[in-house]
């Protein structure tokens, strides 16, 4: 079973949707990596609107043109985990913004991986 509590440290990883790497999504390829690496955990976000870099506004309007929309994919683990993995993010990223923030991980348990620990439903018993 997976667990993480306190002290932990937060990357942010803003993209855009329609980035790749090796004609893959950058955001599955950094979500990939990030399985990969052992880390506690990511996830991916869609913006419905923002700007970057290039002032170029991006928006899920329905009159709008654009489709590029901003994508946050966010991990969380310990500091010497993440900035473990922060080399990997230098080589993906050639554009977009990456960010580190201290948080506090109040609660984290993963499932645990063996199916007979689950209960006849599926859940766990205490």
């Amino acid at each position: 079973m997976t667990r993480l509590t306190g002290r932990a440290l937060r990357v942010t990883v803003f993209v855009g949707e329609n980035d790749t790497w090796h004609h893959k999504p950058l955001y599955a390829e950094i979500v990939h990596r990030a399985h990969a690496a052992g880390l506690a955990g990511a996830s991916v976000f869609r913006g419905i609107e923002g700007f970057g870099a290039s002032s170029l506004i991006h928006t899920s309007r329905l009159l709008s043109l654009s489709e590029d929309l901003p994508v946050a994919i966010v991990i969380v683990d310990t500091e010497q985990r993440v900035r473990a993995f922060l080399p990997q993010l230098d080589e993906l990223v050639d554009e977009g913004l990456v960010i580190l923030d201290d948080c506090e991980v109040i609660r984290y348990v993963g499932r645990d991986p063996d199916p007979a620990a689950a209960g006849p439903e599926g859940k766990k018993s205490l």
